[in-house]
């Protein structure tokens, strides 16, 4: 009996093992392919609409895209929202998520339901608009920071993973005369990195995805983060109108080859992040859902 189950055990990891296997391989042929159509020549990518071996190489969707110092400089500005955006979007987060995870906070109920509140509904694009332009961020990068600084969906899972940790940790730190702000910064923060480090995480994906709030609050193209240069790259390279670029001197090589490569110059930077955020990413977000 005790052989039988272990040749159904071997069976069945054999059979996960190869089915696993096999869904990894199909997820990784789109970003194969991605990469290597942007090193494709224009002859090859019109007989063949999937590539992964390319076999000739090319670097021209690249001289093209960096023509000009414009991109440099956009990757340059998004690194800079980026980096500013999580460690204030971070610090809100963790303030607020730690005195909602307080159970003796006067009025948590009440705020935590504001917070909640505005998962389901928002103001919509023209009365933030208005807000933003009251505040006088119009044409700055803290129109890109400020407005959403903190995500409810990202302070709900920290708040629990705050609210996870034992008691006694805090109440021996009072004892011994440390401050709330003592407590988080040198006790619950340090305990929190899992979780941390994933909202981390989701922060700077989306402040580096950064696109429609920069169109709409940024006047100078100089401001611009990569996504909108690359788009109007690819704009440019499809043929259509492309306004206030130094690119429009330059010949577009192939449109499919373009769009490929800009999209290799923006997914890669958040790509080699992650690998060093990802033995923190499951763990916080599950932790982080444990309490409500």
């Amino acid at each position: 009996m005790l052989r039988d189950r272990s040749v159904a055990s071997l069976i069945f990891e054999i059979v996960n093992y190869t089915l696993l296997s096999i869904i990894a391989l199909l997820t990784l042929l789109p970003f194969v392919h991605v990469i290597a159509a942007s090193f494709t020549t224009n002859a090859e990518l019109a007989t063949k609409t999937f590539v992964l071996i390319p076999t000739r190489y090319t670097l021209s969707a690249y001289k093209y895209i960096f023509s000009t110092d414009e991109v440099t400089r956009s990757l340059l500005v998004s690194i800079g929202i980026t980096a500013v955006g999580t460690f204030v979007s971070m610090l809100l987060s963790c303030l607020m998520a730690y005195g909602l995870s307080r159970k003796d906070l006067y009025g948590r109920g009440v705020i935590l339901f504001l917070v909640i509140f505005t998962m389901l509904f928002q103001a919509g694009m023209i009365p933030t608009f208005l807000v933003v332009k009251d505040l006088g961020m119009i044409d700055s990068y803290w129109s890109l920071i400020i407005p959403g600084a903190i995500s409810a969906f990202n302070l709900i899972i920290l708040k629990n993973f705050f609210q996870s940790l034992p008691e006694g940790l805090e109440e021996s730190a009072k004892i011994d005369g440390c401050s709330d702000f003592g407590i988080l910064f040198k006790i619950v923060i340090p305990l929190s990195l899992p979780a941390i480090a994933t909202i981390s995480l989701f922060y700077a994906v989306n402040y580096w995805n950064t696109y429609f709030n920069a169109i709409l609050y940024l006047n100078d193209a100089s401001k611009w983060p990569v996504q909108v240069i690359l788009r109007q790259i690819v704009v440019l390279a499809s043929g259509l109108d492309f306004n206030n670029s130094a690119l429009t001197d330059t010949v577009p090589p192939p449109d499919q080859t373009v769009k490929m490569a800009v999209i290799v110059v923006a997914t890669v930077p958040v790509l080699l992040v992650y690998p060093f955020l990802q033995k923190y990413f499951t763990k916080g977000a599950l932790l982080g859902s444990i309490k409500g």
